[in-house]
């Protein structure tokens, strides 16, 4: 009877043991086998200026990493471009300037995107131009230049933007213009403007040689309008939406600590962009804060509102930029946008 009970005890704790060793295995399996690396490419907005190095913040503080994404960044072309590539499968996201992006899904040039979250509350879209060129009204710009990559959203909003502030855009003539030249294109005269964000100023002044640059926002007359928001392919928003959730979730946090300390964002661009002034975009990054942050609704960093949305596709179709029909569903997947 005794040797049972023995024998039972040993058995016992041999199980408890075995128990113990086969815990602690699974847990070094589990760290020496973690989830596997999902890669993505993004492309910026326009360029590698400092508006965009909020990527970059995200890469060297290991946000991605974090989430389990290795990212590949391209520099973007505008956003037509930006769209065509995603469409065309060879980007997973990219900044895109939504009303750009609202006419040409409206009217039907662009298919099988959506956005999950805003990069800036309001447009950032204007014409730029530098003091002593006679031009500093919107009406000014009627025969003169404007240089602007092809599909930018400059140009693409341009008709919308001329009717609203009483232009004759038929004599406003746009002239095709890599993003990486504009501001060197506008000091040299080469072009009278140009087409630019607002917070581009600190660039162009730069190249200028420190003349003051004049800015016409597109939002004086385009309002309740969002600026640049983050967009994927319907396909892969479809098949991985929590891989876009934790990508989203990531760029958010970087772009929230890159307007939040834009003197290191500004340097964080610089290490992997060299030919990009870590002063000069600490600048850009300064000016976008109060376009990333809205101070008035406090709505959650990159959150998208359905009943705006659909003020927008309004003002749009009222300017007759986009046929009536688009509702918001269709610009915006709202199970992925960032919520408060």
């Amino acid at each position: 009877m005794r040797l049972s009970r023995a024998f039972t005890a040993a058995a016992a704790a041999t199980a408890l043991l075995v128990a113990a060793g086969c815990t602690s295995g699974s847990g070094a399996a589990n760290k020496n086998n973690p989830a596997p690396i999902e890669k993505v490419t993004y492309a910026t907005g326009f360029g590698q200026f400092g508006r965009d190095a909020y990527v970059y913040v995200g890469i060297d503080k290991g946000y991605f990493r974090d989430a389990g994404i290795d990212v590949t960044v391209k520099p973007g072309t505008g956003t037509g471009d930006n769209l065509k590539q995603l469409t065309a499968g060879n980007i997973d996201f990219a900044p895109v300037d939504f009303t750009g992006a609202m006419i040409l899904i409206g009217g039907g040039q662009v298919q099988g995107v959506t956005a999950v979250a805003a990069i800036h509350q309001r447009t950032l879209a204007c014409i730029m131009t530098l003091d002593g060129r006679n031009i500093s009204s919107p009406k000014d710009l009627e025969g003169h230049t404007v240089g602007d990559p092809t599909g930018s959203t400059i140009g693409l909003m341009f008709p919308t933007y001329a009717k609203l502030a009483g232009i004759d855009a038929s004599r406003v003539k746009f002239v095709n213009i890599a993003a990486q030249q504009l501001p060197q294109t506008l000091a040299s005269g080469t072009v009278d403007t140009i087409g630019q964000f607002v917070v581009g100023v600190p660039t162009i002044e730069k190249a200028a040689g420190g003349k003051k640059a004049v800015v016409l926002p597109y939002s004086d007359f385009i309002n309740d309008v969002y600026g640049n928001v983050l967009v994927t392919s319907t396909k892969l928003a479809q098949q991985k939406p929590d891989l876009v959730k934790k990508f989203t979730a990531a760029l958010m946090k970087s772009l929230q600590y890159a307007v939040n300390n834009p003197e290191e964002a500004g340097k964080i661009l610089h290490s992997h962009v060299p030919t990009q002034d870590a002063t000069v975009a600490a600048g850009e990054l300064k000016l976008m804060k109060q376009y990333v942050n809205s101070s008035s609704s406090g709505a959650a960093i990159g959150a998208l509102d359905q009943q705006r949305i659909a003020r927008s596709i309004a003002l749009m179709q009222g300017a007759n930029a986009i046929p009536a029909g688009l509702t918001p569903d269709r610009l915006v997947d709202f199970g992925l946008t960032p919520k408060g």
